[in-house]
């Protein structure tokens, strides 16, 4: 292997949005997730809507019964 192209190996501390924090070995020495297994809805069992973005109210607003407007009537011109 050649020597000094590879990044360094060092402790890391993963810490999840809901406070859990995972100790392991990575090249970067922080990471922030927003979800781990301690709250992912796959691993709880409990139905979570994770949103991203706000990808579910775009969802919601685009696909919403919207109000039935009237068309506009064109103007007869002489």
């Amino acid at each position: 292997m050649k020597k000094k192209i590879h990044p360094k190996y060092v402790h890391c501390v993963i810490t999840c949005a809901c406070g859990n924090k995972i100790e392991t070995r990575s090249t970067v020495e922080k990471v922030s997730v927003d979800l781990c297994s301690k709250c992912h809805p796959f691993f709880t069992g409990r139905q979570k809507i994770v949103d991203s973005a706000g990808r579910v109210e775009k969802f919601i607003r685009k696909y919403s019964k919207k109000k039935a407007t009237k068309p506009k009537k064109k103007k007869k011109s002489d």
